[in-house]
């Protein structure tokens, strides 16, 4: 039997990159799954058309994060769909890089908003549906460890976030939800590629200092979202995992 047959999952930000690979991950151990996205149809259709091609159940919707309608909407989906709720993915985020002088109140309000304000209003959306055992996991990052120059805002909107993943599992412990966060290192996705990361000098200077020397790639992070979800990990709250090739 699946570890995760019978249960319902909503993945944010799950049409590109480590947010698609949760979801695959997720449907291949047996879960149904919400596939959230903000503005790439076609990437949520093509993860949705691709799990119901290996015999899993998934459902594409639109939705921001960073608005109380959009996150109500997302888990409003999962409900009327499929019935009810067992694990919530935190995943939506963005990520921009500026020094001191050159913050501005967009740069930081435009992080903010979707990384911790987003993950506060999906899990409220979500809590109300949450039963004993469910799982609620923060895709978090290395860099509230590692605090890189040029990163304030961003580091900071994860650092955030793994406050709200300990201060969250306290709060809901007592009805036996579990609250964890995946923090993982440079992964290789559209994003970074896009960003001209993957293949220039910081990635070098990344890898030089990763323990097990080379970039992260989407099915690392994957397997470590299905043990968080799942009853191997019960155990488990108000962890963060950090899945960085050794990278601290």
């Amino acid at each position: 039997m699946s570890k995760l047959s019978g249960k319902v999952a909503v993945v944010t930000g799950a049409s590109k990159g480590i947010g698609t690979e949760i979801a695959r991950a997720l449907a291949e151990a047996g879960a149904s799954v919400v596939v959230n996205y903000a503005s790439s149809r076609e990437g949520a259709d093509q993860i949705v058309a691709a799990i119901g091609a290996a015999g899993g159940k998934a459902v594409a919707v639109q939705g921001d994060v960073s608005k109380k309608a959009g996150a109500a909407a997302i888990i409003d989906k999962a409900i009327s769909t499929f019935g009810r709720l067992d694990i919530v993915v935190n995943n939506s985020g963005v990520y921009e890089f500026a020094g001191i002088e050159d913050i501005t109140e967009e740069h930081f309000h435009r992080l903010f908003d979707i990384n911790v304000l987003g993950t506060l209003l999906v899990t409220q959306a979500a809590s109300p549906h949450l039963q004993a055992g469910s799982s609620i996991i923060n895709i978090s990052s290395v860099v509230s460890r590692i605090t890189p120059p040029n990163s304030a805002v961003y580091t900071g909107t994860k650092g955030a976030v793994d406050a709200i993943t300990g201060s969250l599992a306290k709060e809901l412990g007592p009805r036996q939800i579990r609250v964890n966060a995946i923090n993982p290192g440079l992964i290789k996705t559209e994003g970074t590629q896009t960003a001209s990361v993957i293949g220039s000098e910081m990635e070098q200077a990344i890898i030089a200092q990763t323990p097990l020397g080379r970039t992260g790639e989407v099915k690392d992070i994957g397997p470590l979202a299905v043990f968080l979800a799942s009853e191997d990990s019960r155990w488990l709250t108000g962890e963060t995992l950090i899945a960085s090739g050794g990278l601290r």
